[in-house]
Parts: C-alpha cells; sequence; structure tokens
C-alpha cells in the first residue's frame, strides 16, 4: 500500500506540467508547436532558451520534492526502504509528467524528470549521469541520444551500486528497485521511439536546431 501511496503523491506532483503553463503565459499550448511535447527541449526550440531553462528547473524541481515529501513522510517506519519509496515517488511523477489526466494524458517523455530522480540517487549517480549526458550532446548535438543513452545507463549504476550496498536495502528490495528503474528507462525509450527513427534516418533536430 506504502508504495502505492508514494505514486500518488509523485503523480500528484508530475501534474504541474511547467512547459504547458509557461506556454499558456507566452499564449501557446506548447504541445501545439514544434515535436508537440510538453518538455525542455520543445520548450528551448519553440519559445527560446529562458523557457527552457525554467522548464527544465521546474520538471527536476517537482520530482525532487516528491521524492523528498515521500522520504521525510515515511522516514521513521521504512527506513529499511526509502531510496525504494524515493523511486516510487519519482516514478509517480514521471507517470503525471508524461501523462497528465487533466492535460488528456498528453504531457512529455519525463527526461527533466528523469534529471530529478537522478539528483536524488546520490553525487555518484549524478556525476555519472551528468557526465554521458553532456559529453554525448557535446559531441552530438542530439539532445535525444542523450537521454537515451543516460536512461540506460542508469540502470546499470544503480545496479553496481547497489550490489555493493551503497543504498543499504536488502537484496529483496535491491531487485525490485532495479526493476522499477529498468521500468522507468523502458518507458523514456519508448517515448522517444519517434527520435530513434530519425536518428537512424538521420533526420533527427540538433539542440539548437527550429
Amino acid at each position: 500500500m506504502v508504495r502505492v501511496i508514494c505514486l500518488a503523491i509523485g503523480y500528484v506532483f508530475g501534474l504541474f506540467q511547467t512547459a504547458y503553463i509557461y506556454g499558456r503565459m507566452n499564449g501557446i499550448d506548447i504541445r501545439e508547436y514544434g515535436s508537440g511535447n510538453a518538455g525542455t527541449t520543445n520548450a528551448l526550440r519553440v519559445l527560446g532558451k529562458k523557457a527552457g531553462v525554467i522548464v527544465l528547473l521546474g520538471d527536476v524541481a517537482k520530482t525532487v520534492l516528491a521524492v523528498v515529501l515521500v522520504r521525510f513522510l515515511f522516514r521513521r517506519e521504512y527506513t529499511d526502504m526509502l531510496p525504494l519509496l524515493g523511486i516510487y515517488a519519482a516514478s509517480g511523477a514521471i507517470l503525471g509528467h508524461n501523462y497528465p489526466a487533466h492535460l488528456g494524458f498528453k504531457g512529455g517523455k519525463g527526461i527533466a524528470c528523469t534529471a530529478g530522480l537522478v539528483l536524488t540517487l546520490g553525487p555518484i549517480v549524478t556525476a555519472l549521469e551528468a557526465t554521458t549526458f553532456l559529453l554525448t550532446v557535446y559531441l552530438s548535438r542530439y539532445v535525444s541520444l542523450g537521454s537515451i543513452l543516460v536512461v540506460i545507463e542508469l540502470i546499470v549504476d544503480l545496479v553496481v551500486l547497489g550490489q555493493m550496498g551503497y543504498y543499504g536495502m536488502s537484496q529483496a528490495h535491491l531487485i525490485e528497485f532495479y526493476l522499477v528503474c529498468t521500468a522507468l528507462s523502458a518507458m523514456a525509450i519508448y517515448r522517444h521511439k519517434t527520435n530513434i527513427v530519425n536518428l537512424l534516418h538521420g533526420t533527427e533536430r540538433k539542440i539548437f536546431q527550429k
């Protein structure tokens, strides 16, 4: 039951659609422009760098806040599985971002929210994922490629660190932890299916390309 509660808390946070709200403040529905995605990259391309930064920070923050709240609420009763509950909260936030009920379940791709999750998983994971993303985008200029590689690497990083005792959970909780992370990564890759096709055909737009 506690897992469902954490998912629900996260989902509520995820409903705060930063790109959609910022777009409405500028007289547009961001989902009707550019790629049609209510996320950071589309906001950057359609509304400019300021919009991109604001949307990024907003989407990262809502995931971090969801995880922080869950860890605070259950810090005494579930001390042995707080990282697991945190990833459930982050999953809820990503689901709320990707599939917002109040917007017809049409949201973003969850990468900025995933960045928020990464921040809650500790400095080692944050440094590894940030390095992969920034290096990939710098060399290729493809945000989508960097995003896909990051969610794949995240699984590997969590398994390695988890088995080293970094998260202090039982093996049963760790396996569940890995499975939830794998599900999130699979969803992120699925949400990028069009980008993958474009990458394979050489038609994917680069970071500042309109």
